[in-house]
């Protein structure tokens, strides 16, 4: 399993490493990938019967916890077929699509860093694997999205998403931390034995709402769902990929992964319900006012994401049912849509719907497609869409307002199926569209074989039967279901005759106009996006103020400001503590020699402080130094001492080389300034003083100590404790400061390669 979870890592790698030697020609070939690892995960559907799990645990930091453990069940299953699925086609898709480009192998590089993320994000069991996957989605799809790098809108359109998903993703992080706070385990199976944690009090309520940020963040739930139309910006294999199976499901995927956990919180299915039924309805309402193709799909994606979240808020089985089936019922009409409209754009170089027509004439098997894709969309029989469309009316209950709701979103939905599948094929082909080509057999036949599927899926349904039951019992619910296309002349019925006869009614008579869309865009100024990036440059305003005050270019004001933090860090737990040892401490007396090395100590730093020049400040800073040395051998610490010496004799040595070469030495500051740094010196250096005196009071605890003194050769086999423990014990921090050095090191060689023009020195 864990093969199949790096092997895109390792896909992504070799392509950007080899991918100048790979000819353009042999590109489809990248398509075995995710075809081998459909073929692979497909296998699971024999071993997954009932409520098996099949699980895989490497141990990757267990001092932390935090493990590689990869847990299959039905609910990973399902959005595992859909991931390599539909990316295959994607990929088949790609090497037409952008033939000849030439990043084009950067672009499969990308697509197959989001693939092993999107895969290693729904196997995780363990919260901070979770979140790292998570994360890698972000930063692939920004790249995806931004791919399109030298146009501004790609590139701000990629900034939006990863600054919107990022957020999202700071909540999934403060989920995990506070989850394993609370529980004890990084275990997202484990957690559900602590289910009070996640169902009563302040505790639950911290947790539904990290949660609920980081899903409505990724599956562009209101207000947060301004990023997904922008992201329309990508490359259509991109925009089909991320918004109909893999990224904008991921958000789904985590609720319906912590169902679970939350389904006995109070206000779990309220949040849930009440910010999906604004979506669906607020969304699906803005496909009436778009002109282009992907802005259509984009908003009629919004609303179906926001379809998905009200039937997990509701949380019945006839619901999460509801959700399984829709969830692959849109993966299949709304990828083929996407791919039809990348058909239209790439033959006609055009999406706008008021100017497509008659296409049919040119390109009939994409027309068919789009034929078959509309009418699931619009649940019209014998498509699966259907059988979703019945189940999600089933789900409601009957209920007055969510039955309403529904059915107005559904219609809504038709309309946008029936404008971006049906209207650009119909009526007559215009003159400037006459000279259109066909397009290659590889861009229409992954929308076919789409469109194909929902009709095979719609006729035989059973066949999902168990995909869907098994992640039912992944959710925790055991209950049977079976699905079937035809339940009978009922209530739900004449719900879907309504649907199918409003939407029909809206695709004939609403037309778009330019005065329809200048009405809808007086709204922008209260956008959620609009108020978003007003946020923004506040919070620029805000940090241009506070650089000028705190970040002038000052090294000495830089050092000040941290000062003064310090001081008010160390009076308050002076004020704090009453500095009570001081009543009862006692120095030993001082030695002849002591007294003489303080002496020249203190005078070297008055020295230090008064000095006219740069070296001789040097000099006396060097002569501290080595004071510090005798003090060292003075009390049985040889180490420290050859130390200090070594650093302090580099020290002055770099000083007077970089110095050396400086113009004479001014003062920059006035009497009043330098009396105040001198203050603030003191004062710290007092309270440095009262801090290592109540350190010295206190009774050492020897537990650590002796840990590392009797671990350090059975455990890391090395002698020297305090070179273990940096190593071996505390390997992580020495490895982060190992790589701020580096940066710094590469910043620097950055400014010494620096070559100014003559107008910027």
């Amino acid at each position: 399993m864990i093969l199949g979870v790096f092997s895109s890592f390792i896909a992504a790698l070799l392509l950007w490493f080899s991918g100048k030697s790979l000819k353009h020609k042999l590109c489809w070939l990248i398509m075995l990938l995710p075809a081998s690892l459909f073929i692979y995960f497909a296998s699971f559907l024999v071993k997954m019967e009932g409520a098996k799990v099949i699980t895989y645990v490497y141990k990757w930091v267990p001092s932390m916890g935090v493990n590689l453990s990869f847990r299959m069940d039905g609910l990973a299953l399902l959005f595992l077929l859909l991931i390599t699925g539909i990316g295959t086609l994607v990929y088949l898709y790609t090497s037409n699509y952008l033939k000849n480009h030439p990043l084009l192998i950067r672009f499969y590089t990308y697509l197959s860093l989001f693939m092993g993320s999107m895969i290693g994000l729904v196997l995780s069991d363990n919260i901070i694997t979770l979140f790292i996957f998570w994360e890698l989605t972000s930063i692939s799809s920004f790249f995806l999205i931004g791919f399109n790098n030298n146009d501004a809108a790609s590139r701000k359109s990629a900034l939006t998403a990863l600054a919107v998903t990022g957020f999202g993703g700071l909540a999934l992080l403060g989920f995990g931390v506070y989850a394993y706070f609370l529980t004890g385990t990084t275990s997202i199976n484990e957690m559900i034995g602590y289910s009070e944690m996640f169902e009563n009090g302040i505790s639950g309520m911290i947790l539904l709402g990290f949660i609920a940020i980081a899903a409505f963040t990724k599956s562009a739930q209101f207000p947060l769902h301004f990023w997904l139309p922008g992201a329309m910006k990508a490359p259509t294999p991109v925009s089909t990929y991320l918004h109909s199976a893999t990224m904008v499901k991921a958000g789904i995927y985590l609720l319906l992964r912590f169902t679970p956990h939350f389904e006995l919180n109070p206000y779990w299915s309220p949040i849930l319900t009440t910010v999906g039924a604004i979506t669906m309805l607020y969304a699906a309402f803005h496909t009436l006012f778009r002109k282009d193709l992907k802005g259509i799909l984009a908003y009629s994606t919004i609303s179906a994401l926001g379809i998905l979240v009200f039937l997990i808020g509701i949380g019945t089985t006839a619901s999460l049912t509801a959700a399984f089936v829709f969830i692959i019922v849109h993966a299949l009409y709304k990828a083929a849509l996407f791919l039809i409209t990348g058909i239209i754009d790439h033959q006609t170089k055009t999406r706008d719907l008021s100017q497509l027509s008659g296409l049919r004439k040119i390109m009939w098997p994409t027309a068919i497609a789009g034929f078959i894709v509309a009418i699931s969309s619009a649940g019209i029989p014998p498509t699966l869409g259907f059988v979703g469309k019945d189940l999600i009316y089933e789900a409601t209950d009957y209920t007055i307002l969510f039955t309403t709701v529904a059915v107005l979103t559904n219609c809504l939905l038709v309309y946008a199926g029936f404008a971006t599948g049906i209207k650009p094929f119909v009526g007559k082909l215009p003159e400037k569209l006459s000279a259109v080509k066909p397009p290659s057999r590889t861009l229409w036949i992954p929308a076919f074989l789409l469109a194909v599927l929902s009709v095979v899926f719609g006729l035989f349904p059973s066949l999902l039967g168990n995909i869907v039951q098994t992640s039912l019992y992944a959710v925790g619910d055991v209950s049977f279901v079976k699905l079937k296309l035809w339940h009978g002349f009922n209530g739900i019925l004449l719900l879907s005759m309504v649907t199918i006869i409003g939407g029909f009614a809206l695709y004939y008579f609403w037309k778009i106009s330019i005065q329809k869309e200048s009405w809808i865009s007086k709204f922008e100024k209260i956008s959620p996006q609009t108020l978003f990036v007003k946020t923004a440059v506040g919070f620029e305003v805000i940090a241009y103020k506070w650089t000028r005050i705190a970040q002038n270019g000052h090294l000495r004001n830089y050092v000040l400001i941290i000062v003064l933090a310090l001081i008010a860090a160390l009076g308050y737990h002076i004020i704090e503590d009453n500095a009570s040892y001081l009543s009862n401490f006692t120095l030993t007396p001082m030695s002849w020699n002591e007294i003489a090395v303080v002496g020249i100590m203190f005078f070297a730093i008055v020295f230090s402080v008064f000095a006219r020049s740069r070296l001789s400040a040097i000099v006396g800073l060097g002569v501290v130094g080595y004071t510090m040395c005798f003090i060292f051998v003075f009390f049985s610490a040889p180490d420290l001492a050859m130390t200090q010496f070594t650093i302090d004799t580099l020290t002055v040595i770099l000083f007077v080389l970089v110095l050396y070469r400086l113009p004479p030495y001014l003062k920059f500051s006035n009497t009043p300034i330098r009396i105040r740094d001198g203050l603030v010196a003191l004062v710290l250096g007092g309270f440095i003083t009262l801090i290592a005196l109540e350190v010295m009071d206190e009774s050492p605890v020897r537990s650590a100590a002796d840990f590392y003194a009797e671990n350090s050769y059975l455990l890391a086999k090395g002698k020297n404790v305090v070179n273990v423990i940096l190593v071996d014990f505390r390997g992580l921090d020495t490895f982060i400061e190992i790589i701020v050095l580096s940066i710094a090191a590469i910043g620097v060689f950055g400014l010494l390669k620096l070559r100014l023009k003559k107008e910027d020195k």
